[in-house]
């Protein structure tokens, strides 16, 4: 605004004064310190332009606030401050930036690391089963591959010895049976490192089979085939080498299914049998035949030997800790079978009754004798050149309506000559649930402790564990075993149905692991392949066993065939017969002595059963036809 000098024009003066008016606003409005500097508030306020020109205010227009010098310098100053505040602030800020750039990287390095670690892991872990996986495929090809030829023939030509005369003999073998001890014929077996049930039994040697370190083995015919160990096969290969036996003669294999299936039950009311009997011993209860299956108590007894290959590796095992991992195992196995059995119970043996089992590919011979009826007592004897297996057995049925519990009374004894271990163990309670309506199931619970009474170096304990709310893990087995210290050496787990692992998860090693199921089990009792072959009575046995063996007993045998009315008719028969002798053994004051177990009382001073080594001696020479055996039957 300028002002000229002189008087003004009367409109001009006016337009003057308004201006001059108009500067004093603006000034009062704009602080001055702002009109000093144009440039700082486009700074601060981008909408301002900083081209505007701001013109000094004329001196005599007077600052509201009086212009101060003192209220200058504190404009300048906070100006100045906020400056150096917002510059402050924009380096913190620029720090924090570039602190979480690092923290981000360092954060991704280390789970990038971490990821490296476990997907090496995890392939590695890959690596190993799927070479697990190609091996166990290969072993079961092979395994298929050779049942596919179990029934054919290999010629074989017998040389006879420089002592004997005659020409060469030329017989036709099955695969299934190739025994000879001058041919020395051999073959590859496979035998899996889960010590799975084979399905194709291809040796006949009575011992011979033992797994070696690449987990396989050559079955070959032992030269010095003991004569304690005679059985079908041994005396089949004699008769071979000194040419009194004709092709026909040769057994065809094992059985693999049985006659006829299980019987329909369900039009039998257990309820009308059992209502009375609540939380009473049910052994003195009679039952329908249709609950039954065609085995007896004494050859369960046999049955918890399916898996004696563990007993094998474990006399070939030098670590004292790892043969207690391997008989662990064994005693695990014994359950194995019971999974899908629960919808029937097995024949109650009469006093006196026996059973014979010798396996060849297994290499051991059993024999087994009902020793007491009141209390029923069960014992049994197995050997072979690396194990002696024996227990007695005291069993008590109790009913509680909804349920069934088998209380086992006895211990399990195992010795191994090659170390002089003799180990001991208790059986643990068995409970099959729903037994009057809905679907059964059998359900195993309580510990077992296994101990090795030449040695205090370990023990080992086995928790069946049993099912409630807060656990519904069925069939689960955990156990460990523990030095002379009580420090953990190995930790045990896995179901009793499936399999044992001895190790940590996930990499912890399989034990045992038992083996597949037949065709069409559910139809034949739920039998396993072992449990389908030992009712077989083959012809060559007939005149071998005593007239007391299971085999023979003709309600059993009926059942096995399907002809459920006789079988019944059968066995109200010989229950009857039970009744009369024992009555006529308590009229004239007769104790009842088993003909091969005799009493002892052993180091816990517990009643114990165990043999009096007459059955095989007897067996041989004179033989039983000719010694003199009750009639049960």
């Amino acid at each position: 605004i300028h002002c000229q000098e002189g008087p003004a024009p009367k409109g001009q003066l006016s337009t003057t004064r308004r201006r001059q008016r108009l500067a004093a606003a603006v000034a009062t409005t704009v602080p001055f310190s702002a009109t000093m500097s144009p440039v700082r508030l486009h700074s601060s306020n981008p909408n301002l332009c900083a081209d505007i020109e701001f013109q000094t205010p004329p001196s005599h227009v007077t600052d509201p606030l009086g212009c101060s010098t003192e209220y200058m310098k504190l404009q300048e100053e906070f100006c100045l401050m906020a400056q150096k505040v917002h510059s402050l602030l924009k380096s913190a800020f620029n720090s924090i930036a570039i602190e979480k750039e690092k923290l981000k990287q360092i954060v991704s390095e280390q789970d990038l690391t971490g990821h490296n670690a476990q997907v090496a892991h995890l392939r590695q872990s890959l690596s190993q089963a799927l070479n697990q996986n190609a091996e166990l495929r290969s072993r079961l090809n092979r395994i298929h591959s050779e049942s596919v030829i179990c029934d054919q023939v290999v010629s074989v030509n017998i040389i006879p010895s420089p002592d004997e005369t005659g020409e060469q003999i030329h017989v036709s073998l099955p695969l299934s049976q190739q025994v000879s001890n001058e041919s020395r014929l051999s073959m590859s077996e496979s035998v899996s490192e889960f010590f799975d049930a084979q399905e194709v039994l291809l040796s006949a040697s009575s011992s011979e089979n033992e797994a070696s370190d690449d987990e396989s083995y050559i079955s070959d015919v032992s030269d010095n085939i003991s004569e304690d160990n005679t059985s079908v096969a041994d005396n089949i290969s004699r008769q071979i080498l000194n040419g009194e036996l004709t092709g026909g003669a040769f057994r065809n294999g094992r059985r693999t299914c049985l006659p006829a299936p299980s019987p329909d039950t369900s039009n039998i009311n257990l309820w009308n049998i059992l209502r009375n009997n609540i939380g009473k011993d049910l052994s003195k209860v009679s039952m329908p035949v249709e609950l039954n299956e065609p085995l007896n108590t004494l050859q369960h007894l046999c049955e918890e030997l399916e898996y004696s290959e563990l007993l094998d590796k474990a006399a070939e095992t030098d670590d004292p800790y790892e043969r207690m991992v391997l008989i662990a195992a064994f005693a695990a196995s014994g359950y194995a079978s019971t999974y899908f059995r629960a919808g029937s119970k097995p024949f109650n043996p009469v006093l006196g009754e026996t059973y014979e089992c010798i396996r060849e590919d297994k290499g051991f011979r059993f024999f087994s004798e009902q020793v007491s009826h009141h209390p029923p007592i069960s014992a049994c004897h197995c050997e072979s050149k690396n194990f002696v297996f024996w227990q007695d057995i005291r069993w008590k049925n109790k009913f509680w309506g909804k349920s069934m519990e088998i209380l086992p009374v006895g211990t399990l004894n195992v010795t191994l000559p090659k170390y002089g271990d003799y180990y001991v163990w208790n059986k643990v309670t068995t409970c099959i649930h729903n037994i009057l309506s809905g679907r059964r199931w059998i359900e195993h619970y309580g510990e077992i402790t296994i101990r090795n009474t030449k040695s205090s170096i370990c023990i080992c304990k086995l928790t069946f564990v049993k099912v409630n709310y807060w656990n519904s893990n069925v069939n689960e087995v955990q156990g460990v075993v523990i030095d002379q210290e009580g420090k953990v050496v190995h930790r045990l787990f896995g179901k009793w149905h499936e399999g044992l692992y001895c190790g940590v998860a996930p990499s912890a090693k399989c034990i045992w692991r038992p083996g597949s199921m037949p065709t069409n089990y559910e139809r034949y009792y739920g039998f396993t392949r072992f449990a389908i072959e030992l009712n077989e009575l083959d012809p060559l046995l007939k005149d071998l066993l005593p007239m007391t063996d299971a085999r023979f007993r003709p309600d059993q045998r009926l059942l096995e065939e399907g002809n459920i009315e006789a079988a019944a008719s059968e066995k109200q028969r010989i229950e009857e017969l039970q009744r009369g002798r024992r009555r006529y053994m308590e009229e004239n004051n007769i104790e009842y002595r088993p003909k091969f177990f005799k009493k002892v009382i052993d180091a816990n001073q517990r009643e114990a059963w165990v043999t009096n080594d007459t059955y095989w001696e007897l067996r041989k020479d004179p033989g039983f036809s000719k010694v003199e055996i009750p009639v049960l039957w």
